[in-house]
């Protein structure tokens, strides 16, 4: 089915564009839609990427949604392969009641598992699993050119590495097969410590090395002795529970929040009520939805920030230069007065993924969202970009909707043998952005 001029509008709600959207129902039906397109074409998923990965504006797009089938699994050894348009929420449905988790889960749910492998996602386990793109057997890939090629470590590698975190450029993912992680209960066993300040964070990942998953939520407002505060979270996989599974969201935005609600008064005083909730320090036991996807709980949670929209910085920098660069970027989100209540930091372990363009490096991640405010707002990305690069890190494209070209190409020195490998009838808006 062909629908003609659908706009497609991104989690960040930045930008929308307009395109021809085919949807097909089989597998066998891909090749059609790509080798017929007029017009440059990618493949969609859930289009939850916060910028322009996903857009191909005036273009085409391939929606995999209804390719959501279970292909094969073993279940005695945890490997499945599916159709790329299954969603993991899913694949979690089939996969936890028979004792089996995904290996790497990002903060959602709600995305497919060719758009997780596209944009080879991680979670709060890469110090210990790496990127999803780790746990990748073999890629089923269909190319303009009406071939359709089987893709892993040995067969076709070079193809392999570059769909890997290759933003849905080398073709159209039409199945992956994936390794799985064991567990005997849905529960996680979780601690929550509060943090003084940012060396307090560096020292309490440091000491977490014998927990599964960690990850913090950092006041970007504070300043002073208190820049870095927040709540340092680490969780492992409990023994007991069983295998109960998750259910579905509760709450709902079901409008655009006015402009107003979110300013530095109120996202400070989030924050202050954030940290001081009495039930939040301590060890517990909780289901893994909540942990892993805390923001599933509130549909439409994007919303919240109004009907401009919202950035998201996310950045990788290196070991060496981590805590210098994630102070200098809470000092210009705190000087700047653009704070957010979603701020997450963490380490990034030395697991390397296979993938080409994969954005995780050893060293930290910062993210933080950034309500829309025009050219104020870009001035702040700019800046914080440019913090990244002089620290030896990158942005990460998911999440990206304001980085230059020079700041893509520094970050990314591999982008040009992506760009070889590119099929040549697929396109993104991010590409032509930064790559043309």
């Amino acid at each position: 089915m062909t629908t003609p001029d659908s706009e497609i509008e991104p989690w960040g709600r930045v930008f929308k564009a307009p395109h021809t959207i085919t949807t097909p129902v089989f597998l066998s039906d891909v090749g059609a839609a790509l080798t017929g397109a007029r017009r440059t074409t990618l493949a969609l998923g859930c289009a939850r990427s916060y910028g322009d990965v996903c857009l191909n504006g005036g273009g085409e797009l391939v929606r995999m949604t209804a390719l959501d089938r279970l292909i094969a699994a073993d279940w005695d050894n945890g490997v499945v392969r599916a159709e790329a348009g299954l969603m993991l929420d899913a694949l979690l449905c089939v996969a936890v009641p028979k004792g089996w988790f995904l290996p790497v889960t990002p903060g959602t749910k709600f995305v497919t598992l060719g758009g997780a492998v596209a944009n080879d996602v991680h979670g709060k386990n890469h110090e210990h699993a790496g990127t999803i793109g780790c746990h990748v057997r073999r890629i089923g890939l269909a190319r303009s050119s009406g071939e359709v090629v089987e893709l892993s470590g040995n067969d076709n590698a070079e193809l392999f590495r570059a769909t890997i975190g290759g933003l849905g450029l080398t073709g159209v993912m039409l199945w992956v097969e994936l390794s799985l992680k064991k567990i005997t209960s849905v529960f996680v066993e979780v601690e929550t410590l509060a943090i003084s300040d940012l060396d307090h964070f560096f020292k309490l990942a440091e000491e977490s090395v014998d927990w599964e998953h960690s990850v913090a939520w950092v006041d970007c407002l504070a300043t002073g002795k208190g820049l870095g505060r927040g709540l340092f979270m680490r969780g492992r996989h409990s023994a007991r529970g069983g295998l109960r599974m998750h259910g579905n969201p509760r709450l709902a935005v079901p409008f655009d929040a006015p402009p107003w609600l979110l300013n530095s008064a109120t996202v400070s005083l989030f924050n202050l009520a954030y940290r001081h909730r009495p039930w939040t320090l301590g060890r517990r036991s909780v289901h893994y939805d909540p942990f892993f996807y805390p923001l599933d709980a509130v549909a439409g949670w994007n919303r919240l920030y109004g009907a401009r929209g919202f950035f998201q910085h996310q950045c990788a920098v290196p070991k060496a230069t981590a805590a210098g660069a994630v102070e200098r970027l809470l000092r210009l989100t705190a000087e700047h007065r653009q704070g957010s209540f979603l701020v997450v930091l963490k380490l990034f372990g030395a697991r390397k993924s296979p993938g080409l363009m994969s954005f995780p490096m050893e060293g930290a991640t910062l993210a933080l969202d950034l309500p829309n405010r025009g050219e104020r707002t870009r001035r702040l990305l700019q800046a914080m970009t440019a913090a990244v690069l002089e620290a030896g890190g990158r942005v990460y494209p998911a999440k990206d909707a304001a980085m230059s070209a020079d700041a893509f190409r520094a970050g990314y020195p591999d982008w040009k043998r992506l760009e070889a490998l590119r099929d040549p009838k697929i396109m993104s808006d991010f590409w032509r952005r930064v790559a043309q």
